[in-house]
């Protein structure tokens, strides 16, 4: 499933560092509900990527998704993961861009993005994944790209998923429909 292969550099103080060439394709998923099936589809449909990201609801679908896919799933839990030993947010470095990864609720995305915007300027984000609303949205604000995939319930009459694409200090995302 991975693309990226580590290049070896030698740094002026003389040790040697790991980065990943770019650019770097991640693939994001959001409230699946159990319907993880149709996501390993998508995924696998989709091709390569670096990384696979899923934003909670239902996350025990993730660690299904880790296992059909063979590869690992970055997760974090949402509103429904009551019982989850997951995390709940997590601030990541790829490609040298600070990702927050969070489901959302704990920030009232459903009323808005002003208090995760205000969270991701604190953790000095570049971009925001984020889910719970159900609805697919790729927003950039202050310099910040707020992308929400969407979301793979049964009951979600549009299924879509993310793609997010890092070359150098560009950040590109897209909302792929999933029929």
């Amino acid at each position: 499933m991975y693309q990226a292969v580590p290049t070896r550099t030698n740094r002026l103080d003389g040790r040697t560092s790991f980065a990943y060439a770019c650019p770097m394709r991640i693939i994001v998923v959001s409230d699946t509900h159990g319907n993880y099936p149709l996501a390993v589809r998508a995924i696998d449909r989709a091709g390569l990527a670096d990384h696979v990201i899923h934003l909670g609801d239902v996350v025990d679908d993730a660690v299904l998704m880790e296992h059909a896919l063979g590869s690992p799933v970055i997760k974090v839990a949402g509103n429904c993961d009551l019982t989850s030993t997951a995390p709940k947010e997590l601030c990541m470095s790829f490609a040298r861009r600070n990702i927050l990864i969070t489901h959302g609720h704990r920030h009232n995305v459903k009323s808005g993005l002003s208090q995760l915007q205000l969270e991701a300027r604190s953790a000095q984000s570049h971009v925001v994944l984020y889910g719970h609303t159900h609805v697919a949205s790729i927003d950039e604000r202050d310099g910040i790209l707020f992308v929400n995939p969407g979301c793979f319930a049964e009951a979600c009459s549009a299924k879509s998923f993310a793609i997010l694409t890092i070359t150098g200090n560009d950040i590109a995302a897209e909302i792929v429909p999933v029929e």
